[in-house]
């Protein structure tokens, strides 16, 4: 726990668990939903979904900033700003994969009685596990590399709520000569994303030799 770094280690996974669980579980309904459920006005909802894609982050943090001070101060601000950020990408990249299963698997369920949540929970979750790892990945280790939303969110002057990447910051001013501090602080920094990396990279080619074969 030199210079804080142990608090500021279970803060950046209070950050990046839930940052990247939220938007995977409203990306999949939403993504579904533009995929295989016909409604009036779905095409100009996909085309919103991609224009938001192009929206820098920089050009939202004003507006949410001032949102966030309604909230208040804590995590919930950092949530809501990773998820706003994370879900265009995640409805666009899961959209496009759920629209390439097979429909015939999908027509067959309806006939058969199933309804759109079971379908979606008893098909197209399972079969989108490689999309969804993917995207996991992703959001992860933004969320976990992330100093900008963090920064801004996250606004404690007792350093509660600090996370890694602003307290690594602080200690190259402080502790600059201290390398043995950076270097350590630096390792543990990337030992958690690394892990899910692999981890899940694991379980992604899992997932894409599982569908080719069946």
């Amino acid at each position: 726990n030199v210079e804080g770094m142990g608090k500021a280690f279970l803060s950046t996974l209070t950050v990046a668990i839930p940052a990247t669980i939220i938007p995977i579980l409203i990306a999949a309904f939403a993504a579904y939903a533009l995929a295989w459920i016909e409604f009036p006005g779905r095409a100009l909802l996909v085309a919103f979904v991609v224009g938001l894609l192009v929206v820098p982050l920089q050009l939202a943090l004003i507006p949410l900033l001032k949102l966030h001070m309604y909230i208040g101060k804590g995590f919930l601000g950092v949530w809501l700003a990773h998820t706003g950020f994370g879900l265009p990408l995640a409805i666009y990249l899961l959209r496009n994969y759920m629209i390439g299963l097979p429909k015939d698997i999908i027509e067959n369920a309806r006939i058969d009685g199933a309804s759109d949540f079971k379908i979606f929970m008893k098909l197209i979750l399972p079969l989108s596990f490689p999309a969804l790892a993917a995207f996991s990945i992703f959001q992860f280790l933004w969320t976990w590399n992330d100093l900008l939303v963090a920064k801004v969110f996250l606004i404690d002057s007792s350093g509660q709520t600090e996370v890694m990447t602003s307290k690594l910051v602080e200690l190259l001013g402080s502790r600059g000569g201290n390398w043995e501090i950076l270097a350590t602080s630096a390792f543990v920094s990337i030992v958690v994303p690394l892990t899910v990396f692999f981890t899940l990279q694991k379980y992604l080619v899992r997932g894409l030799l599982t569908g080719a074969t069946k």
